[in-house]
């Protein structure tokens, strides 16, 4: 009896083994929704990239602000629910005082792709830029789109000159 008993334990216990499939867990390279990369140039010699010393960024709809102290490239979220967004870009926005703050408005608008990825990860939603609006240029002086199709984060999407 004791036989069949650790007999039966085994079969169940490979039985549970046996029902695990792939698409029960998302590996940690699952490839999710990019984010716009926007890299930042010089207005006057459009080829060199330049530094951009305490940029502060925010989606107008959300007031979570994020701010960097020296970078030439920003990665900025789209939202999966909306076809348009807005972000302010300020810079020296990284710091207490605010009277120093040059701040542009820029609009992106774009369609969506939902993409089924599994059963653990779900969707992942890719981008296709239709449009950017700077709404004022107080230190953005022109913009170039450079990639239209916004499906990983590994090549610059936007161009900022200032």
């Amino acid at each position: 009896m004791k036989k069949y008993s650790i007999i039966s334990l085994m079969i169940l216990f490979a039985v549970s083994f046996w029902n695990c499939e792939k698409d029960d867990l998302c590996a940690d390279g699952t490839v999710t929704t990019p984010q716009l990369v926007i890299e930042f140039y010089d207005a006057t010699n459009t080829t060199e990239i330049k530094e951009v010393t305490g940029i502060a960024y925010f989606e107008t709809s959300v007031n979570d602000t994020l701010s960097e102290s020296s970078v030439t490239q920003i990665l900025l979220p789209l939202k999966t629910n909306a076809d348009q967004v807005t972000f302010k870009l300020i810079l020296n926005g990284n710091d207490e005082d605010t009277s120093d703050d040059i701040e542009d408005i820029l609009t992106i608008d774009y369609t969506r792709e939902d993409i089924y990825i599994s059963r653990a990860c779900g969707y992942k939603t890719n981008f296709n830029l239709t449009g950017v609006t700077l709404n004022s240029t107080n230190w953005i002086n022109n913009y170039t789109i450079e990639q239209s199709s916004i499906t990983n984060e590994d090549e610059v999407h936007l161009k900022l000159y200032f």
